[in-house]
């Protein structure tokens, strides 16, 4: 069965989990690894980590939090920001990550992702996809929401695809933090574009919003941040709601 997944993530700033609104705003919201163990508990399907600054200040993901969320937890986490080699996403894979998120860098040579997924496999490897709507259509940022690209989102995520990628994480920076619901139709337009996992990203504020990430955006996977940090809404709260809707979910 192909199941639903609820996926809380853990923005990273200087070591710390932070959230934002329209990726600015940011707050101190706690300590990366006692989240993601409070999480891993709490039932989550996945945990993301993504250290939000990494690519634009042009430094590496924080190790030494990965391998304490390493430790902490039992579920698959994926770790972004500042990956733009073989041999970081090596060193992260080793340190107990099961996935890698690249964005900034592989918009910038496609070919690593090319490298990255002979090198380690497509289920390993995720692609981020950060976008905004401008004059009718979703370009993709880069630098943690800070540089356009002039790239089309729905193509650049059928070339990440082409390349290797396994699964694309969409985040609509007008949503993000917002709380007003997913970017429904941008979610549509890619998961619709693509063969592989489209997770949802940016604006998730109630529990209708995730089902229509599903009905309606034919998303996968779900992602939220503030709403499970600040405790409006549990893990397992939003899964008994989908399952309720005959949305299949692990209990």
């Amino acid at each position: 069965m192909d199941y639903k997944r609820i996926i809380p993530c853990l923005d990273m700033q200087k070591g710390r989990v932070v959230k934002g609104v329209n990726f600015v705003g940011i707050k101190d919201v706690g300590d990366p690894a006692e989240a993601a163990k409070y999480y891993c508990e709490a039932g989550a399907d996945e945990l993301v980590l993504l250290d939000i600054d990494a690519s634009y200040e042009g430094r590496s993901t924080l190790l030494d939090v990965v391998a304490r969320t390493a430790a902490q937890v039992t579920i698959p986490f994926c770790v972004g920001g500042g990956i733009s080699s073989v041999d970081q996403i090596r060193e992260i894979l080793e340190l107990g990550a099961d996935k890698v998120s690249v964005n900034s860098p592989a918009v910038r040579d496609p070919e690593f992702i090319d490298e990255a997924a002979a090198a380690f496999g497509s289920g390993r490897l995720v692609v981020a996809i950060d976008v905004k709507k401008e004059e009718g259509w979703w370009q993709v940022y880069i630098g943690g929401g800070r540089e356009s690209t002039g790239r089309d989102a729905v193509e650049w995520a059928r070339e990440a695809e082409r390349r290797g990628a396994g699964e694309i994480l969409l985040t609509s920076m007008d949503t993000d933090g917002v709380r007003q619901g997913y970017d429904l139709a941008v979610t549509r337009l890619v998961a619709d574009a693509v063969g592989i996992p489209v997770t949802a990203s940016g604006g998730a504020g109630s529990l209708k919003d995730f089902s229509d990430a599903v009905t309606e955006g034919h998303a996968d996977a779900m992602l939220a941040a503030s709403l499970f940090h600040f405790r409006e809404l549990e893990v397992r709260q939003v899964k008994e709601y989908l399952h309720g809707l005959g949305i299949p979910v692990r209990l």
